[in-house]
């Protein structure tokens, strides 16, 4: 692999090799030394255009447990918010000798325009453009299913996906870059999908689309058994009038869609609770929910860093130690 855009048209066996790679990574932060010397005089350059703590922190702390030089770069108070182009922006982040740009942009199609436009020679990850994809969340979210889900305690190589899964994705589908991410990814491991929302956070043209589609999740509950329910939070900053052309009432969202104690319950006998964070406690899940003992929304967390030092090094040190 050159980049790591998008999860649509990953392939079963890299999707695995990912994840692989990370439950190993995963058993090195267990040591009382975590940084590995991998990519040692590689610069990894986190270009954010978007705010987001969570995103920007995890591939800060994957780079340099990796031990490689980062530089964190946000548009606010830099030459973009100036008026700089991407490009410009590429052309001097290739200057600096970026070996892997890790780019969060609010348009669609950034990431890619960034790998293919000729402006970079090193590796381009996305992390998270517009509302089109979010690959590694998507990747960190498998790897939690996996180890909780298909009999692995993630410590090791197993080569497995997600075959036989149920998983619900609940929420402002519409909007959400991971839903598309991990619907993908999802299918590709052998997973089946039922996305929960009401018609108006759903997308257009999904009749291609390899899920189910239910108008509430107590229906969804009913069809068959869910092991892994994904709450997506309301994204009420890209929606118009903050959510209220979307559905009637934050009342009426949470009871036709938020998650509770009495839902929960009516998972799979081992179901657990995710959410890729930042939550709206009180409207797409309660506080009984979000700390339960089936909630592995903090783990998620933490998976994300071995997820990302994994796609790190595959990027910028899988071909030299083949």
């Amino acid at each position: 692999m050159k980049h790591l855009l998008g999860t649509k048209g990953m392939t079963r066996e890299d999707a695995v090799l990912i994840l692989d790679t990370a439950a190993q990574m995963a058993a090195t932060q267990d040591r009382e030394i975590r940084k590995l010397p991998t990519l040692r005089g590689k610069t990894v350059v986190n270009l954010f255009f978007e705010d987001s703590t969570r995103t920007r922190i995890s591939f800060e702390a994957a780079a340099k447990r990796l031990s490689a030089d980062v530089i964190n770069f946000s548009a606010k108070g830099s030459s973009v918010s100036k008026g700089e182009s991407l490009k410009d922006t590429a052309l001097t982040l290739q200057a600096m000798g970026a070996d892997a740009v890790v780019v969060r942009h609010w348009a669609s199609g950034a990431a890619y325009q960034l790998a293919h436009g000729g402006w970079l020679h090193g590796s381009v990850l996305n992390a998270g453009d517009g509302t089109h994809e979010h690959p590694t969340q998507a990747l960190l979210d498998a790897f939690t299913m996996r180890k909780h889900l298909m009999n692995t305690d993630g410590t090791g190589v197993d080569g497995k996906g997600l075959d036989g899964l149920r998983v619900a994705i609940v929420g402002d589908v519409l909007h959400s870059r991971v839903a598309r991410s991990n619907m993908h990814l999802l299918t590709t491991l052998g997973a089946s999908v039922a996305l929960v929302a009401p018609p108006t956070l759903l997308p257009v043209g999904m009749d291609s689309w390899p899920v189910d589609v239910f108008h509430g999740l107590d229906d969804a509950l009913d069809a068959q058994p869910i092991d892994a329910v994904m709450m997506l939070r309301v994204q009420r900053e890209r929606m118009t009038g903050g959510g209220a052309s979307f559905f009637p009432s934050p009342a009426e969202y949470t009871r036709m869609f938020g998650l509770d104690g009495q839902r929960m319950a009516r998972l799979a006998d081992n179901g657990i609770v995710m959410h890729p964070g930042p939550m709206n406690r009180g409207l797409e899940i309660s506080a009984e929910a979000a700390d339960s003992p089936r909630s592995v929304i903090v783990e998620q967390v933490a998976n994300g860093v071995a997820v990302r030092m994994a796609s790190l090094y595959l990027l910028l040190a899988g071909e030299e130690q083949s």
